[in-house]
Formats: structure tokens, C-alpha cells, sequence
């Protein structure tokens, strides 16, 4: 196994989920990374790891062409009610560099049909053919469209609009709760479901503010050197790197105040458990409603293998709690 380009790594394997174990030893270990090879655009057709439920049946499932992305929006069955649907906008993960609209779908259409709400995929631009800030743009891009035309495209509740997103996603929707107070008019978030978020791009292996990037830098899914390739591919100069579109956490403290409440899960074999940890520790210093879930001898993708990991169902089913608490209490 040890000969394997993906196998997991001795410092990590007596602390991974068995269950995760069997499932990566079977359709990941003989993978080859993809920051161990020069970049092609083809990385983003590797299939899928098996193990994720299947997309749930809804109302209807629309695409919308926005200015340089498009949208997938799964609308509930039956009549809205008057004040029209709830809505979830949910950003899917990959290091800005890799996913796609088709990513998350059975995660989305769960909480469409669980949570009687429009709920949405984004497929932005991803690097490096369009590196920072495309993703951001397209995302506020998707936001006004929601806000603006929702309620005529879908029957939207447009004062009860989540947003959420996993890695990467997590990260621009994060970014989205802190930009969208400063538009013009200001767009009302009600709540963030933040699953293992990047919140701090500056973050290293030599960074005693984040324990777990020594910690957990040969772990799988996201060790150091795919993190490092990501944040690269998407953040090719330094410079941008602490700046509160790309790192949230260094958002000014009076619009991190008023960012909505936020359910923030991370992984204990992440390598980005502490800073999502750390930024959830921050908006609760400056007021801010969090609740934090750490998922124990997890490695950074769960959410995808719901259907296989009993950890995986267990983030999956916290996040419709959570998402449903929120819309019932709005």
C-alpha cells in the first residue's frame, strides 16, 4: 500500500475514521496528486469518489446564465408559500481550481427537499485561467441575482437568504456575508454554514497560530502541498494573500460584528481545523451567534460521502438542522 501516490501517510493512519480508511484505500490510494504533476485543466474530470447519496427528487431544477457563470437552482415541490421559498446559496469546494456545479448536487437537493427551500449550486470561475478575485465577483454576481430577480425567477423569500460552502466555498461564502453589507443597497444574510472554510490564506506549516497545518500536513484530501498548489493557482501573488477577499479573518472587526449567525464544521484531520475554529472563535468575541463542530478522526471530505461514512451523514444532517433552525427563526 505504502507504494501507492495517494496512500495514507503512517503519521495519519491510526487516526483516520476506519471507515474512511477502506474507502480511500479502495478508490483513492493509487491516484496521483495533482500538485505532483504540471497543471492541466483535465485534473477536473477525475470521477467522483464513490460513497456520496443520491440527488433527491424536486420541484424543478433550473440553470441560469449569469454574466460570466451560471447558476443551478433546485426549487421545492408544491405551492410557495406567500412570502416565497427560503433561500440557500451553496458554494462547492476544490481550491478554487477544481469542482463544479454537478459537485455537491445531492448535498444542495437535500436541503432543497428537507428544508422546502430554493437552494442553489454556483458554478464561478475557477483558477488559474481566472484566478482571484473571479470566484468572489461571481459570487456577489449570484447574490444580487438572487436578491434582485429571485423573486420573480423562483418565488424567493429574499429576506431569508443563507449562504454556505465547503472549502474553498467556504471561504467565498464566508467573504460573501462581510461584502454584502457594503453593496448598494446592502443585501441581508441570515445565516453562514461554513464547512471546513479557508479563513486565512497566510496560514503555513510554521504558523503557531494554526497547530493543526503541522499537525495534519500529510494528511489526505488537503495536506500541505495540494493546499500550497491551490493557493497558488488562485492567489499567484503574496500580496493578495492577507487581504480580507481572499482571508476573511482579516476582515475589519466592525464588519465581522455584523455578519450573520454561523454554523462552522471542521474536520480534526484537517488541515484547516484551526483557522475555522479561529474565525469562529473571532465572531463570537466581536457578538456573533457560532456555533463550531469538530468531527472526530475526519479527514477534510465528508460532506461528499454522506452516503458512506457515518461521520459524513452525521455533517450532512447538522447542516439541514442547522440551515432548517435558521429559516424557522428569521
Amino acid at each position: 500500500m505504502s507504494d501507492l501516490p495517494s496512500a495514507i501517510h503512517p503519521d495519519i493512519l491510526p487516526r483516520l475514521d476506519p471507515e474512511y480508511v477502506a474507502i480511500h484505500n479502495a478508490h483513492m490510494a493509487h491516484r496521483v496528486p495533482p500538485y505532483t504533476v504540471p497543471w492541466h485543466p483535465d485534473v477536473r474530470k477525475a470521477p467522483p469518489v464513490p460513497g456520496g447519496s443520491s440527488v433527491r427528487t424536486v420541484g424543478a431544477v433550473r440553470d441560469i446564465s449569469l454574466q460570466n457563470c451560471k447558476i443551478r437552482a433546485f426549487i421545492p415541490e408544491g405551492t410557495p408559500p406567500p412570502e416565497g421559498w427560503p433561500v440557500l446559496l451553496y458554494l462547492h469546494g476544490g481550491g478554487w481550481t477544481i469542482g463544479g456545479i454537478d459537485t455537491l448536487n445531492s448535498f444542495i437537493s437535500r436541503q432543497c427537499k428537507e428544508n422546502n427551500c430554493v437552494s442553489l449550486a454556483l458554478d464561478y470561475r475557477l483558477a488559474p485561467e481566472n484566478p482571484y478575485p473571479a470566484a468572489v465577483d461571481d459570487t456577489i454576481d449570484a447574490l444580487k441575482f438572487i436578491y434582485h430577480k429571485g423573486k420573480t425567477e423562483f418565488n424567493a423569500n429574499v429576506d431569508k437568504i443563507a449562504v454556505g460552502g465547503m472549502s474553498s466555498g467556504g471561504n467565498l461564502a464566508a467573504i460573501a456575508c462581510l461584502k454584502a453589507q457594503e453593496l448598494t443597497p446592502p443585501i441581508p444574510i441570515i445565516f453562514q454554514l461554513l464547512h471546513v472554510p479557508v479563513t486565512d490564506n497566510t496560514a503555513s506549516v510554521a504558523d503557531g497560530r494554526y497547530p493543526s497545518w503541522k499537525e495534519c500536513q500529510n494528511t489526505v484530501w488537503l495536506c500541505e502541498g495540494q493546499m500550497m498548489w491551490v493557493r497558488n493557482m488562485y492567489l499567484p501573488d503574496p500580496a493578495t494573500w492577507a487581504e480580507p477577499d481572499s482571508s476573511p479573518i482579516f476582515a475589519s472587526d466592525d464588519l465581522l460584528a455584523k455578519v450573520p449567525p454561523a454554523f462552522i464544521g471542521v474536520c480534526e484531520l484537517d488541515i484547516l481545523r484551526d483557522e475555522g475554529i479561529a474565525y469562529g472563535e473571532k465572531l463570537k468575541s466581536l457578538g456573533v451567534q457560532v456555533e463550531v463542530k469538530v468531527y472526530p478522526r475526519a479527514p477534510h471530505l465528508i460532506l461528499g460521502l454522506d452516503a458512506a461514512l457515518k461521520v459524513g451523514k452525521q455533517q450532512a444532517d447538522d447542516a439541514i438542522r442547522a440551515v432548517g433552525d435558521a429559516f424557522k427563526a428569521a
